[in-house]
Protein backbone atom coordinates (compact mmCIF):
# COMPACT_ATOMS: atom_id res chain seq x y z
CA UNK A 1 0.00 0.00 0.00
CA UNK A 2 1.70 3.60 -1.08
CA UNK A 3 2.31 6.19 1.53
CA UNK A 4 -0.36 8.76 2.04
CA UNK A 5 0.16 11.55 -0.36
CA UNK A 6 -0.23 14.16 2.43
CA UNK A 7 3.17 12.24 4.32
CA UNK A 8 5.46 12.71 0.90
CA UNK A 9 4.16 16.04 -0.27
CA UNK A 10 7.16 17.76 1.50
CA UNK A 11 9.69 15.08 0.22
CA UNK A 12 8.42 15.86 -3.42
CA UNK A 13 8.48 19.48 -2.97
CA UNK A 14 12.13 19.65 -2.10
CA UNK A 15 12.62 18.26 -5.20
CA UNK A 16 10.47 19.44 -7.45
CA UNK A 17 10.57 23.03 -6.99
CA UNK A 18 14.29 22.89 -8.00
CA UNK A 19 13.36 21.67 -10.87
CA UNK A 20 13.63 17.72 -10.61
CA UNK A 21 10.53 16.16 -13.08
CA UNK A 22 8.19 13.41 -11.41
CA UNK A 23 7.06 10.69 -12.87
CA UNK A 24 4.07 9.41 -12.38
CA UNK A 25 3.31 6.56 -14.59
CA UNK A 26 4.89 3.72 -16.13
CA UNK A 27 4.00 5.52 -19.40
CA UNK A 28 6.39 8.71 -17.90
CA UNK A 29 9.46 6.21 -17.41
CA UNK A 30 8.82 4.76 -20.59
CA UNK A 31 8.76 8.36 -22.42
CA UNK A 32 11.87 9.24 -20.39
CA UNK A 33 13.63 6.55 -20.55
CA UNK A 34 13.00 6.76 -25.00
CA UNK A 35 15.31 9.93 -24.89
CA UNK A 36 18.56 10.71 -25.97
CA UNK A 37 21.46 12.59 -23.73
CA UNK A 38 22.01 12.43 -20.29
CA UNK A 39 19.21 11.87 -17.28
CA UNK A 40 19.72 11.27 -13.81
CA UNK A 41 17.07 9.51 -11.91
CA UNK A 42 16.35 10.28 -8.68
CA UNK A 43 14.38 7.67 -6.24
CA UNK A 44 13.08 9.34 -3.79
CA UNK A 45 12.39 7.79 -0.27
CA UNK A 46 11.09 8.99 3.15
CA UNK A 47 13.85 7.21 5.04
CA UNK A 48 16.18 9.58 6.85
CA UNK A 49 18.89 9.26 4.29
CA UNK A 50 16.77 10.46 1.54
CA UNK A 51 16.03 13.21 3.76
CA UNK A 52 19.23 14.28 5.25
CA UNK A 53 21.60 13.48 2.40
CA UNK A 54 20.00 12.24 -1.14
CA UNK A 55 17.57 15.06 -1.88
CA UNK A 56 19.96 17.89 -0.16
CA UNK A 57 22.58 16.75 -2.47
CA UNK A 58 20.39 16.92 -5.53
CA UNK A 59 19.11 20.26 -4.72
CA UNK A 60 23.05 20.89 -4.21
CA UNK A 61 23.76 20.02 -7.50
CA UNK A 62 20.68 21.97 -9.28
CA UNK A 63 21.30 25.35 -7.51
CA UNK A 64 25.26 25.21 -7.87
CA UNK A 65 26.39 26.68 -10.93
CA UNK A 66 29.86 25.33 -10.63
CA UNK A 67 28.55 21.63 -10.81
CA UNK A 68 28.21 19.78 -14.05
CA UNK A 69 24.28 19.07 -14.83
CA UNK A 70 22.43 16.66 -16.78
CA UNK A 71 20.05 17.15 -19.52
CA UNK A 72 17.08 16.24 -17.42
CA UNK A 73 16.56 15.42 -13.93
CA UNK A 74 13.83 13.12 -12.63
CA UNK A 75 12.53 11.20 -9.71
CA UNK A 76 9.93 8.23 -9.15
CA UNK A 77 8.52 7.55 -5.64
CA UNK A 78 9.73 4.38 -4.00
CA UNK A 79 6.73 3.20 -2.10
CA UNK A 80 4.41 6.02 -3.20
CA UNK A 81 4.17 5.87 -7.39
CA UNK A 82 4.20 2.27 -7.39
CA UNK A 83 4.27 1.42 -11.06
CA UNK A 84 6.19 4.39 -12.07
CA UNK A 85 9.07 2.68 -9.60
CA UNK A 86 9.06 -0.46 -11.01
CA UNK A 87 8.79 0.16 -14.33
CA UNK A 88 11.78 2.19 -13.90
CA UNK A 89 13.65 -0.77 -11.77
CA UNK A 90 12.70 -2.78 -15.23
CA UNK A 91 15.33 -1.02 -16.92
CA UNK A 92 18.38 -2.37 -14.28
CA UNK A 93 17.07 -5.26 -14.06
CA UNK A 94 20.29 -6.13 -12.59
CA UNK A 95 20.55 -4.23 -9.60
CA UNK A 96 18.65 -4.81 -6.89
CA UNK A 97 16.10 -1.87 -5.27
CA UNK A 98 17.71 0.67 -3.62
CA UNK A 99 16.15 3.52 -2.11
CA UNK A 100 16.43 6.31 -2.00
CA UNK A 101 19.34 5.96 -4.87
CA UNK A 102 20.61 7.59 -8.00
CA UNK A 103 20.65 6.52 -11.63
CA UNK A 104 22.78 8.21 -14.79
CA UNK A 105 21.89 7.43 -17.86
CA UNK A 106 23.48 8.67 -20.93
CA UNK A 107 21.44 7.79 -24.94
CA UNK A 108 19.28 5.35 -22.71
CA UNK A 109 22.12 3.26 -21.37
CA UNK A 110 23.02 3.00 -17.59
CA UNK A 111 26.45 4.82 -16.98
CA UNK A 112 26.14 5.63 -13.05
CA UNK A 113 24.38 4.07 -10.00
CA UNK A 114 24.35 4.93 -6.68
CA UNK A 115 22.75 2.76 -4.13
CA UNK A 116 21.74 3.38 -0.74
CA UNK A 117 24.81 2.12 1.15
CA UNK A 118 27.07 4.80 -0.68
CA UNK A 119 24.41 7.54 0.24
CA UNK A 120 24.38 7.42 4.29
CA UNK A 121 26.33 8.54 6.41
CA UNK A 122 27.76 11.16 3.46
CA UNK A 123 27.46 15.03 3.39
CA UNK A 124 25.28 15.82 0.61
CA UNK A 125 27.80 18.15 -1.06
CA UNK A 126 30.08 15.31 -1.92
CA UNK A 127 27.66 13.34 -3.04
CA UNK A 128 26.80 16.94 -4.94
CA UNK A 129 30.10 16.52 -6.37
CA UNK A 130 30.39 12.30 -7.54
CA UNK A 131 27.20 12.61 -9.24
CA UNK A 132 28.38 16.08 -11.03
CA UNK A 133 31.98 14.36 -12.03
CA UNK A 134 30.09 11.36 -13.10
CA UNK A 135 28.46 13.06 -15.71
CA UNK A 136 31.66 15.22 -16.60
CA UNK A 137 32.45 11.85 -17.38
CA UNK A 138 29.71 11.39 -19.26
CA UNK A 139 30.03 13.98 -21.69
CA UNK A 140 34.08 13.45 -22.30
Amino acid sequence: MPYSPLLIKPFREELTEVGVQELLTAADVDKVMGQKGTTLIVINSVCGCAAGMARPAIRKLMEDGSLKKPDKVVSVFAGQDLEATARFRSYIPDIPPSSPSFAIFKDRELIYFVPKFRIEGRDANLIANDLSGALEDAVS
